[in-house]
Order: C-alpha cells, then sequence, then structure tokens
C-alpha cells in the first residue's frame, strides 16, 4: 500500500491544482480537486475525454459530499451505505456547483470508497477526489502500477501504488432516484 508519506505528498499535489493516479476499489484512477478546472481540464485531456460529460467523486464518508449535492434523505442515505460493491450514484448537485462538475441534467455521480489510500487520501485533503478510470478513452483500464505507468508516468503529478489485486471492473452506476442501472 502507498505510504503515508506518499498519501501526504498525493494531498498536497491535488491541493496545488495536480492531478495524481490512485487505487481505488475497482480500478486505478486519475484523480485531482473537484474544484479546479485547471486540473479537470488537464484530467480531461489525459483521459481524452470529452468536456461536461460529469465526473464522478469518490469519498470514504457521505458527509464529505454535503458541499456537492443537495441533502440526501434517510433511506437514500441507507440505501447508499448499504450497498455491497462498489457502486456510483447518480443524485442532484447543489445549483452552486460550477458546470464542469455536473452534466446537463446537473447531477452529479457520488461513490463511497473502502479503499484505505482513497480514505486517507480525502481525510488530507477534507474533500472528495475526482474519479475517473486512469485510462486514455478507448485502453483497457489499469489494474496494475505497470499499466498506470505505460499510460502516464511522466504526464502525473504523484502515482499512488497499491500492492492489493483491483478487479478491473468498473463500478455500477445507479440512478439514486428510481434505483435504475446505467452500467452495470
Amino acid at each position: 500500500m502507498a505510504s503515508h508519506f506518499a498519501i501526504k505528498y498525493a494531498a498536497h499535489q491535488i491541493r496545488h491544482g495536480g492531478v495524481i493516479i490512485y487505487p481505488t476499489d475497482t480500478v486505478y484512477g486519475l484523480g485531482c480537486d473537484p474544484m479546479n478546472l485547471d486540473a479537470i481540464t488537464y484530467l480531461n485531456q489525459l483521459k481524452r475525454r470529452e468536456p461536461g460529460k460529469g465526473l464522478i467523486l469518490l469519498s470514504h464518508t457521505l458527509a464529505l459530499f454535503e458541499d456537492y449535492i443537495e441533502t440526501l434523505t434517510e433511506s437514500d442515505q441507507k440505501k447508499i451505505l448499504e450497498t455491497s460493491q462498489p457502486t456510483s450514484w447518480i443524485v442532484n448537485a447543489k445549483d452552486s456547483l460550477p458546470d464542469w462538475l455536473t452534466n446537463e441534467q446537473r447531477t452529479l455521480a457520488i461513490r463511497i470508497t473502502q479503499h484505505p489510500v482513497v480514505t486517507e487520501l480525502c481525510q488530507q485533503l477534507g474533500h472528495p477526489i475526482v474519479s475517473t478510470s486512469a485510462n486514455p478513452r478507448g485502453k483497457k483500464t489499469s489494474r496494475n502500477a505497470l499499466e498506470v505507468h505505460k499510460y502516464f508516468h511522466d504526464k502525473v503529478d504523484a502515482i499512488l501504488i497499491d500492492d492489493r489485486h483491483l478487479s478491473g471492473q468498473a463500478s455500477t452506476i445507479k440512478r439514486l432516484e428510481n434505483l435504475s442501472t446505467i452500467r452495470p
């Protein structure tokens, strides 16, 4: 697992507009500060991703999403917290959020992670982190350090490595309002 020092360094890079790679519950992710437009723009360029597609934010706790999403009912919170597999939930974004974080419907995807690296990273930052798979569009997702370095070794500000096996299977995406599945 990434060292405490490496995680602190990655948090420092994010605070200063950097883009990092880090392990999630499923694949390696590209991440940055969701409120930094320059970092989001660079992340989209690295990923060869269309701007305005909407982003997933990752945190270890629902509390860190309070500034980003509309208040959730107790029932909705329970649905999110009791999900056993990695699931990104489409929820209503706060009106105050910048357009670059949401899609045209003004929604945002959030996911609670159990991964210790992301947990410590979000604790260091005090906010969620952007999460999109660490691969250029159309390429295989990164499940190990070799794949991460093959795509981005000299293009990001920090890479956090984990020795655990990652499934390589992207998270399920569901709409919270009706529990419809967007991506299995």
